[in-house]
């Protein structure tokens, strides 16, 4: 369905990372910040407890309406998911401080600085931060790549590796998934 639309989704290996992680913490409510057609929400949905909550965010009205039948289709119950259209920028300052295990954030790189900042307020300690897109497109490692993305991407891992809040690591699957763990 994404591919038909001409959305990137997640690939099966970061998928499985998304599902490992959620069933490592034991993940009830997770924020999801790109719903896309579905695809990570239900890798998400698949390692979370039996009866945990995916807050899923996007802007896309159309989007959303396919994840909905996606969850459906995947045997998810309506009430396992929060599905919330609008811009992320404007949702995220409405969510629970502390409330969350885990926040994956597939958005437009230009919100990764301030989706990862939303993320320390909104995770409970020990809880996990992962951002998808850290190879930026396989150009993170190339010193000539100055677009923005890139720029923003490398930014955006820098920040995060420098802080004590974090303790970060880079999982080599897809495109590349930014992880970290909420320190204390």
């Amino acid at each position: 369905m994404a591919h038909e639309l001409g959305l990137p989704c997640v690939s099966p290996g970061a998928g499985s990372v998304l599902r490992l992680l959620a069933a490592a913490g034991s993940a009830k409510a997770v924020v999801e910040i790109g719903t896309g057609t579905g695809v990570s929400g239900v890798w998400l949905l698949r390692g979370m407890r039996p009866d945990g909550v995916l807050t899923t965010i996007d802007v896309e009205h159309e989007h959303q309406r396919i994840a909905r039948r996606v969850f459906q289709e995947a045997g998810f119950a309506p009430s396992r998911t929060r599905i919330i259209s609008g811009r992320a920028l404007d949702v995220l300052p409405r969510l629970a401080d502390g409330a969350y295990d885990l926040i994956f954030v597939d958005a437009d790189t230009t919100e990764f600085a301030a989706c990862t900042e939303a993320a320390l307020r909104l995770l409970r300690p020990g809880g996990v931060l992962i951002v998808n897109g850290a190879h930026a497109n396989g150009r993170i490692s190339d010193p000539a790549a100055r677009d923005v993305d890139t720029l923003t991407i490398r930014e955006t891992v820098k920040a995060i590796r420098e802080s004590e809040d974090w303790i970060p690591a880079v999982i080599p699957s897809g495109a590349g998934l930014l992880t970290a763990v909420k320190r204390s």
